[in-house]
């Protein structure tokens, strides 16, 4: 008989037991965010390069001991990088011929272009979902490295950081679309028929072509904030920018005939 009654109580408390239930697990994730904002407001050790050395010198277990501990959480972060940029990767490939219509519409079509290797179509399809998958994971990426160097900044660093994320892709896909409904319908048509000569472009070389511009000049578009977050952050300054300037011109040539889609040599 007690056995009975004690299961209709349960019966009869189990809603009560459920409520309960569901008020503990929201006490638990404010308690959780309440720490992750306190731990957002903390301020980082100030400690400089020379008290590292010396820690490495006097204690050197301990230094060790932290260099792996940093070495571990950064093998966390690519372990998630990796594993978000494989799922974003099969997003885009679910969706490829809907790309390869995306892409190939400034040109005329798929018809517009003609391949002559067996094996040239799959290497279009990899590409795009490769270049397709890093861009669509592009955010958590970002992200991932910041939550490595989090512990690291100040809070006014990590405002900034947290709010330059979310707008600098804004501004790469503003840069994808500038690309995209500006530069190629200009270029295109100029580059196919110069001095009239019939172009017929093969699927690799104008995929090549196409996704190398709209990915670099969306890169392109980043760079403005990409400085204006570092100098929040305090990694660079307007001093050491003026002063450097000769240094930034070379690489930006250089970088500009490494990316530029051409055939030169």
């Amino acid at each position: 008989m007690r056995k009975i009654f004690h299961f209709i109580w349960q019966v009869i408390t189990a809603p009560f037991r459920f409520i309960r239930w569901i008020f503990q697990q929201i006490g638990k994730l404010f308690q959780g965010i309440r720490r992750k904002i306190n731990r957002f407001f903390e301020e980082p050790d100030d400690r400089t390069v020379t008290d590292t050395f010396a820690m490495a010198v006097d204690a050197p277990q301990d230094f060790w001991k932290g260099l792996l501990s940093h070495l571990d959480a950064l093998r966390k972060h690519l372990v998630r990088i990796v594993l978000v940029l494989g799922i974003a990767i099969i997003i885009v490939a679910f969706f490829m011929r809907d790309l390869l219509i995306w892409i190939t519409q400034p040109i005329g079509g798929l018809e517009a272009l003609q391949s002559i290797e067996v094996t040239e179509s799959l290497g279009v399809v990899m590409r795009i979902a490769l270049l397709g998958g890093f861009t669509l994971a592009l955010p958590y990426i970002i992200f991932e490295l910041y939550l490595f160097i989090f512990p690291g900044l100040k809070v006014r660093a990590r405002i900034i950081g947290l709010i330059t994320i979310p707008i600098g892709f804004l501004f790469f896909l503003g840069g994808m679309a500038f690309a995209y409904f500006v530069m190629l319908p200009t270029a295109l048509p100029f580059l196919i028929n110069f001095m009239g000569i019939k172009t017929v472009p093969r699927p690799a070389s104008y995929i090549k072509f196409v996704t190398g511009l709209i990915f670099w000049v969306g890169i392109a578009f980043e760079f403005p904030l990409v400085i204006f977050g570092m100098a929040g952050m305090g990694l660079v300054r307007a001093a050491d920018l003026l002063k450097y300037w000769r240094i930034a011109v070379i690489i930006i040539a250089i970088l500009a005939a490494a990316i530029t889609p051409t055939i030169d040599p």
